[in-house]
């Protein structure tokens, strides 16, 4: 049960919401708007087991690797690496841009961390769509002028993709781009809160939602766009990369008849949410269910588990 201290069980997580004005009905029907839930991030509370109560960066600061794992431990300490969010889209969101790690310390100081991010479509309505780049043959003066005029003349250079459900966009930092309406969109991305908001389709600016027009500036990039990736065929028991990169990988895992065994290894946590269905997550001699939109983490240090349907079921995993 123990590895140097540290319970090797699994735990739940409960979610903190964001009610911001483009949220829609899906997360909470009975608070509107909800713009989005933050499923596995430092701030959330621990809901089940010996650490219930406590946060995830408390247990992040006194376990250090255990916790977190090996790869996460080696980019960012006892920092924990990852924010991960669904976001109910009712209206447009800000047209946004990113900037990267080394823009984040040059423009917010020592200690921030840039947001590379990736969104993996959970629910469209039909001809839904967003924005993920710029057009082909765009110039950086064209993009600042328009970025400068705070006005409309930047929708006239974006790249907007229509979208349907399974999709995944990884997004580099520098690509300027907006969430669209009629959208349940699961949200990976490094532990950042920086967004420069390049527009904001009319909404009057608030001391909470200003423009950041220098800043946007500096760190989009023309060049910058984004495809959908589409979802692979796959089996029951299949485990499948939907994206990776340094700071993270998106895993999707489907499970009907069979059950999957998994192993962290130690070298990162494995964060599950159920997007589809319901399962049964059994380690260290416990089992969990988990229902649609309910979280569960599983410690670097718990090595091996595995996931049993109890109905046809697909799963996100998040981990480093």
């Amino acid at each position: 049960m123990y590895n140097n201290g540290m319970y090797k069980t699994p735990f739940s997580l409960s979610p903190e919401y964001r009610d911001y004005v483009w949220g829609g009905s899906r997360l909470r029907p009975d608070i509107v708007p909800t713009a989005e839930a933050w499923i596995i991030f430092a701030g959330n509370r621990i809901t089940s087991g010996p650490y219930a109560g406590r946060s995830l960066s408390d247990l992040a600061s006194e376990f250090g690797s255990d916790l977190l794992g090996t790869k996460a431990f080696a980019q960012t300490g006892n920092r924990f690496p990852v924010l991960v969010k669904i976001l109910d889209c009712a209206q447009w969101l800000s047209l946004q841009v990113h900037p990267n790690d080394d823009q984040a310390k040059q423009l917010e100081g020592e200690g921030f961390f840039g947001k590379t991010e990736a969104w993996h479509v959970l629910e469209a309505e039909p001809n839904a769509e967003l924005i993920a780049g710029i057009k082909p043959n765009v110039s950086a003066e064209q993009l600042t002028a328009a970025i400068q005029s705070k006005s409309e003349k930047t929708l006239e250079l974006v790249e907007k993709v229509n979208v349907v459900p399974g999709d995944t966009l990884f997004m580099n930092p520098g690509t300027v781009h907006a969430l669209g309406p009629g959208m349940l969109i699961y949200e990976i991305q490094q532990t950042s809160d920086i967004t420069y908001r390049v527009y904001d389709w009319g909404r009057p600016e608030t001391e909470t939602r200003k423009l950041h027009i220098e800043k946007s500036v500096a760190v989009s990039n023309p060049s910058l766009a984004s495809l959908p990736i589409k979802p692979p065929q796959m089996k029951d028991g299949g485990v499948t990369t939907l994206t990776q990169c340094q700071y993270f990988q998106l895993d999707e895992i489907r499970v009907e008849g069979k059950t999957v065994r998994l192993e962290t290894r130690g070298e990162s946590f494995h964060g599950l949410t159920v997007i589809e269905g319901q399962i049964q997550v059994s380690a260290e001699g416990e089992a969990f269910v988990l229902n649609k939109f309910e979280t569960l983490l599983i410690p670097a240090c718990c090595g091996a588990y595995q996931i049993t349907p109890l109905q046809k079921s697909r799963v996100l995993k998040a981990s480093v």
